[in-house]
């Protein structure tokens, strides 16, 4: 099958263009100018240079093609470098639904995300705007909702890389967040992990197989895990013992509406939002798609004890 993929050099992306072509597929990779190291090198898989926001990129990157897979995403802003939730996660996917139109390439698939139907921030909003354009577009769509994906970045930024980094490295001791005035329930909420091999073995599923046409895939790991856990086992995996204090969301959230412009500032209002409201999946995708997913353990994360991210 060839297929087109935007957003194939990040993170996710690299894992399901190595899945896609162990499977035989060939590939196209939309690719933006000085990125080109971003991709991977393979006879199966070409670059095309190019930018979301330029329609006759799309065109030259989806002709041809017999699927496309959308999978940009954006976990924080850059409203003056142009990188924005609208762009990226809406405008991108309607630009990219309407190229598959005009080359006359019927399947599609969405990488979007867990836990967005509250739509209460603009993250949030543009995923559901996005599923609501390729529902609505007459296309053979697909839409995957994974919860926090780790696995070995080798390179890229990634769930568990990115908390080693700010939260485990640091000397300050890590926060347990909570709602409210008494720290009860601090670290407590949960998420479900899930690796990104299989997140990728959803993808190749799916273009596999015609019953997932019409069809929305939670995907979470098989054990939901409280953020305490999680950064328990990011420290234990890293090789470090590692104090944890309470940490109000109420006394946090301020300081992040006024620090979140500045780029090394470690989280927004929104993403704090989204975080204490957990991350876990109401159905089991995986067990649609007749696949088990890997648990996360220390073991799973061990790529940890040389990250330098």
């Amino acid at each position: 099958m060839k297929i087109s993929l935007i957003g194939g050099t990040g993170f996710v992306g690299q894992a399901i263009v190595d899945r896609l072509l162990a499977d035989g597929h060939e590939l196209r990779l939309l690719v933006r100018p000085g990125s080109a190291a971003k991709a991977v090198e393979h006879p199966h898989c070409t670059q095309v240079e190019g930018r979301l926001e330029d329609p006759d990129s799309l065109r030259v990157c989806i002709a041809g093609s017999d699927a496309v897979i959308y999978l940009v995403g954006l976990l924080r802003e850059n409203a003056a470098a142009g990188i924005t939730f609208e762009l990226l996660q809406f405008l991108g996917v309607e630009r990219s639904i309407a190229a598959a139109k005009e080359a006359g390439v019927t399947r599609f698939l969405l990488m979007s995300a867990n836990g967005i139907d509250a739509g209460e921030t603009p993250y949030q909003r543009t995923k559901l705007q996005a599923e609501a354009a390729l529902k609505a577009s007459g296309l053979e769509w697909s839409i995957f909702r994974p919860s926090v994906i780790f696995g070995d970045p080798k390179g890229r930024m990634e769930f568990c890389s990115q908390l080693k980094a700010e939260l485990i490295d640091s000397p300050v001791p890590a926060p347990l967040f909570y709602q409210g005035l008494l720290p009860l329930k601090a670290g407590q909420f949960k998420l479900g992990p899930v690796w990104v091999g299989d997140v990728a073995a959803a993808f190749a599923t799916a273009l596999a197989r015609a019953d997932t046409i019409g069809q929305t895939y939670a995907l979470c790991g098989p054990k939901e895990v409280s953020w305490k856990e999680i950064l328990t086992t990011i420290a234990t995996a890293s090789g470090k013992k590692k104090t944890m204090l309470p940490a109000p969301v109420m006394l946090i959230a301020p300081v992040a509406a006024v620090m979140e412009r500045f780029a090394w500032f470690p989280v927004t209002r929104d993403q704090l939002k989204m975080l204490v409201a957990g991350n876990c999946c109401a159905e089991d995708g995986f067990s649609r798609l007749g696949l088990t997913p890997r648990p996360f353990t220390t073991a799973a994360i061990g790529y940890l004890k040389t990250s330098t991210h």
